[in-house]
């Protein structure tokens, strides 16, 4: 049963996911890595900025503090 916030991010691992950030950016991609400062790695990423692709990244890791939601696609 999933009810603490680690074991929803695990169960997103490996599933796309999308990630806003406190500067209204969004990161859409696959969740392959996380830790206890849900710092995450995300693969195939693409960069959204007011819901439109800005650019194609691959591999990203972006910091825990800076994120504010991370939900299915």
């Amino acid at each position: 049963m999933e009810n603490r916030p680690l074991d929803m991010l695990n169960a997103a691992r490996d599933k796309r996911v999308v990630v806003e950030l406190k500067n209204n950016k969004q990161f859409v991609g696959k969740l392959k890595a996380f830790d206890i400062h849900i710092n995450v790695v995300l693969e195939e990423a693409e960069e959204r900025v007011n819901g439109e692709l800005t650019r194609k990244l691959g591999s990203v890791f972006i910091r825990g503090d800076t994120i504010i939601i991370i939900s299915p696609e």
